[in-house]
């Protein structure tokens, strides 16, 4: 799966798989997820994990000598435009996942989007469209206005729409599995 990095944002596109991940709750647990893990490699502003349920988040990839996020301006609360069916979602960057993998969200960011949230047998084929934007950060991470606020003015920016353009080389950076 290539990873491109042009005008001032990282992309992919990719499936996506549910991530149930973080604080426990109905929807999101060991009965619901096989692979629930009681924790996010981000935390909350009073440190407890995120809650996959409530917050659209995306999960990326641990980091490589393949590919490490972190030297692109991206860590725990970047913001996320998750596009799908033309449909935009704005996350954030909530977790990290095995490094051969790309294309993984939140149960709150499949139903933002209309994808069955269902960690079992949700998700979709896809392609979803995931935009990262470097250097933003979601303060504090588990508000979501927030994090809608800050995805508009970095998307619109993305898209052209001020008198300064962000910069960026375009080209792939990477590929990962999906």
């Amino acid at each position: 799966m290539p990873v491109c990095q042009a005008n001032g944002a990282v992309f992919f596109k990719a499936d996506m798989d549910v991530d149930c991940d973080g604080v426990r709750t109905t929807q999101c647990n060991e009965n619901t997820d096989c692979c629930f893990y009681p924790d996010t490699a981000f935390h909350t502003s009073t440190d407890q994990p995120l809650n996959a349920a409530q917050l659209p988040y995306i999960v990326l990839p641990q980091p490589t000598s393949t590919w490490d996020y972190r030297n692109y301006g991206i860590d725990g609360g970047s913001v996320v435009a998750v596009i799908y069916n033309n449909q935009v979602s704005y996350a954030v960057v909530g977790d990290t996942g095995p490094t051969s993998i790309i294309g993984e969200a939140s149960y709150a960011t499949a139903v933002s989007l209309g994808i069955n949230p269902d960690p079992k047998n949700g998700g979709t084929e896809g392609p979803v469209t995931y935009i990262v934007f470097p250097n933003t950060h979601v303060n504090p991470i588990e508000n979501h206005a927030n994090a809608v606020s800050l995805g508009e003015q970095v998307a619109t920016q993305f898209a052209g729409g001020t008198t300064t353009p962000p910069t960026g080389t375009a080209g792939p950076i990477t590929g990962l599995g999906g």
